[in-house]
């Protein structure tokens, strides 16, 4: 009798933040905690997968019996679509998904698969209120006068004196190292 060892399946990570202030370690630690060779991680806005080069290339990665590992489920997707595109690509790569933030949700079975289609699509709703409330917070501090933005570089004064400057005819060059600021700062004086 001959023993045939069963290849093991490999368990792919992966993990996602919005911006580059956000850190990726705890998901990453989850990942490997559970045993992933090997894990892709994003740093891009939720918006949709158009801008998550390495959730594609995770999903590429999938051979039969590998499982996807996902860290968070609204870190991978924001949108139902985006949601049933990953299923879909995990099922035709005869692959599995984990998702370790939704550990009750066996998506090995049309429930399962249709439970994440719905938790998506109220992640998209969540992601679309955050932007309305974005949105409106912003409409209420214009309206207060606040300015957005960063800070200018210049005073009032000095952009004043600047100008004057400029009209008299001296070099956008040496303005900008006069003041401390980029010849863009000072060229944007002029229009």
């Amino acid at each position: 009798m001959s023993l045939q060892i069963k290849p093991r399946k490999r368990l792919i990570g992966y993990a996602r933040v919005s911006t580059q202030q956000q850190d990726l370690a705890r998901q990453i630690k989850a990942l490997k905690r559970l045993g992933c060779s090997v894990i892709y991680s994003d740093t891009a806005s939720g918006k949709s997968m158009a801008g998550r080069p390495e959730l594609a290339r995770a999903l590429d990665d999938l051979d039969k019996g590998d499982e996807l590992v996902i860290a968070e489920w609204d870190r991978a997707t924001r949108s139902m679509w985006d949601g049933l595109q990953i299923i879909k690509a995990v099922i035709d790569a005869e692959a599995a998904i984990k998702v370790l933030d939704r550990s009750y949700i066996d998506l090995a079975t049309p429930m399962g698969r249709g439970f994440m289609a719905m938790m998506s699509a109220m992640a998209e709703d969540e992601r679309l209120r955050i932007i309305k409330r974005t949105h409106e917070g912003r409409q209420i501090a214009r309206a207060k006068g606040v300015r957005m933005g960063r800070k200018p570089k210049l005073t009032p004064h000095q952009m004043k004196e600047a100008r004057q400057r400029l009209a008299e005819g001296e070099p956008t060059r040496s303005l900008a190292k006069s003041y401390g600021v980029s010849i863009s700062t000072i060229s944007r004086l002029a229009t």
